[in-house]
């Protein structure tokens, strides 16, 4: 068994189990909590692990499924050893994406080591990787935040740190205002291009925040125990065969939340700033409710602790699709949940912590905007992208919404794309349409083609929604287009593929089902054929669309802000622990 090798990128490719994975990783995060919750707290009371859950989480599952992958290869499996650090190397790392701003940190191999117990005095906590990464930086271009002392009063204050969080809660907010209710959006972005755009409506105020807020980093005290615990002692956890050191993963947690990350991962540092800041904003502007479209992440919870804090209501409105590991804490902290779906009930009442949550099926606001996009205007922008450079146009076109996975993930997803177009019966083109997050030298080398296939990348400020209506097809792993495109009657290719989760779409027959480029080929061909448009129920199940999202909700804000609940309609859904007799509003009911 000595002479058994086996290099780490082929020890990390072996399969493991998704199910048995996540389960370890939920055990971990539980004695964790148990363990090290208490350490430290934001001045106004928010638990460390509360608030940095997701990116700890995240780590904890790169250990885990390195660990799982190391009891997978036989030689070990067989004969079981320590694991030993490399030296001088570093405990985390990141690893490659194809995002702007998202870091996808882990913990390497000699952290691994360290956290099943070998010593590592030599090793640094963060790689050379990692640490050559530069922290976000202050732009000194943005106009300067104002004082939130001088924010005006308002109904609702909502909070924002993407593009896709903005295009959730403006129809929203535009909706408040044309009913006289101001409100106040504040934009966390540190990348420049997710910024909010500046609101139409007069009475919607937006105020950025201080971008040198979430640009600190450094150590908090109480985050690191002085001394290791004995080797023996209870505080440990099993991931499968191994011995997982809970003080030493506490080690690698706070190395992790010292890292300055940007909005999307704060250091812990930031969160106490960015918490007295959210802080003095409500004192001025005094809302009745807080509303967000992310409450799970280190800004989103902290935001709706705050709010509880100061006694306003707190409403989360789903920003993306919910399938099993679609996200990575599945916990949903406001009052109400707002779900697109009738399948997203079952999830948000699972996921529900609020003792009192109610959860309102009322669709995605950001989808309200579907009814008005010009299919023959896409398609001449489409026509035009794929006739620059070559001067061909493709008989048919397909849009490939795409997610900000690593180059190896989508150089895997567009060969099975590419070579499907390739055998489809018609001459197709392929038009990529980046997320939003997603930098576009990430697919320079798919532009690179030979010749044979007619490719094109759709311009980032025009996105996948300004494509997907004039498209004949849509190819998607797990991105929201797809329901788009569903809402819309495109049909959806959808990319099950080995490690991969998908929308479920094809589950509910409101997709194709392709695993391979012969299954995308059959499923192009037979779009020629006549087929069954989507119904109103199939499409209800997945997103309740009647182009009037943004108004429901605006309804549903007042209505819980108003003490006698006048106007209420009977159809909604109690989570786990809320109150019988609780207001209710209107919204689609579980058939």
């Amino acid at each position: 068994m000595r002479s058994a090798q086996i290099t780490t990128l082929q020890l990390e490719a072996l399969p493991v189990d998704r199910g048995e994975t996540g389960q370890h990783v939920e055990n971990v995060m539980t004695a964790l909590e148990k363990y090290s919750s208490h350490r430290a707290a934001t001045p106004r009371g928010a638990p460390w692990l509360y608030v940095q859950h997701v990116p700890v989480r995240r780590l904890i599952s790169q250990l885990v499924r390195k660990l799982m992958a190391l009891s997978a290869w036989d030689a070990f499996a067989q004969a079981p050893g320590p694991v030993t650090p490399a030296p001088y190397e570093g405990l985390l790392g990141v690893r490659d994406s194809s995002s702007r701003e998202y870091r996808p940190y882990t913990v390497t191999w000699s952290g691994a080591a360290f956290a099943l117990g070998a010593p590592a005095p030599h090793n640094p906590a963060r790689s050379a990787r990692l640490r050559r990464l530069a922290a976000p930086q202050v732009d000194a271009c943005a106009e300067p935040s104002p004082v939130p002392s001088t924010l005006p009063r308002a109904a609702v204050v909502a909070l924002s740190w993407s593009s896709r969080h903005a295009q959730t809660l403006m129809p929203v907010l535009e909706e408040l205002a044309r009913d006289g209710h101001p409100s106040v959006l504040i934009d966390l972005a540190t990348d420049p291009a997710e910024r909010c755009p500046k609101p139409v409506a007069d009475a919607v105020s937006l105020c950025r925040a201080p971008a040198e807020i979430l640009a600190v980093s450094g150590t908090v005290p109480g985050m690191r125990l002085e001394a290791e615990e004995p080797a023996g002692s209870d505080s440990s956890v099993q991931v499968g065969r191994h011995t997982v050191r809970l003080d030493s993963l506490e080690r690698l947690a706070a190395a992790l939340v010292e890292e300055s990350g940007g909005c999307t991962q704060p250091s812990w540092r930031a969160v106490v700033h960015t918490e007295a800041w959210l802080d003095e904003v409500l004192c001025a502007v005094r809302p009745h409710t807080v509303l967000v479209s992310n409450d799970t992440s280190p800004l989103g919870a902290l935001a709706v602790h705050t709010a509880e804090r100061h006694g306003a209501n707190t409403v989360h409105v789903q920003h993306g699709a919910w399938m099993p590991g679609s996200v990575a804490w599945p916990a949903i902290h406001s009052r109400h949940i707002v779900v697109m779906g009738e399948r997203d009930v079952a999830p948000a009442r699972a996921w529900a912590r609020h003792t009192e949550a109610e959860i309102h099926v009322l669709g995605q606001p950001r989808f309200d905007v579907l009814a008005g996009l010009g299919p023959e205007t896409q398609r001449r922008y489409l026509q035009k992208l794929l006739a620059t450079g070559t001067g061909q146009q493709p008989d048919r076109i397909a849009v490939w919404a795409c997610q900000p996975f690593g180059p190896d993930r989508l150089r895997a997803q567009a060969d099975i794309i590419l070579d499907g177009l390739r055998k489809a019966q018609s001459c197709w083109g392929l038009v990529i349409a980046p997320h939003p997050t997603q930098g576009i030298h990430a697919f320079d080398p798919l532009l690179q083609q030979d010749g044979r296939q007619l490719v094109a990348v759709a311009d980032p400020q025009v996105g996948a929604r300004g494509c997907l209506a004039g498209a004949d097809a849509v190819a998607s792993v797990f991105s929201t287009c797809g329901i788009e495109a569903v809402l819309l009657d495109v049909p959806v290719l959808e990319l099950d593929l080995p490690g991969e989760r998908t929308l479920g779409l094809a589950d509910q027959s409101l997709a194709h089902r392709c695993g391979s480029a012969a299954d995308i080929a059959s499923a192009l061909n037979a779009l020629s054929k006549p087929h069954l448009r989507v119904t109103p129920d199939a499409r209800d199940a997945v997103c309740h669309w009647r182009g009037n999202s943004a108004f429901d909700i605006a309804q549903l804000i007042v209505a819980r802000s108003r003490a006698d609940h006048a106007h209420i309609d009977p159809n909604h859904h109690d989570a786990p622990g809320a109150v019988s007799g609780m207001p209710r509003d209107e919204g689609a009911p579980v058939r």
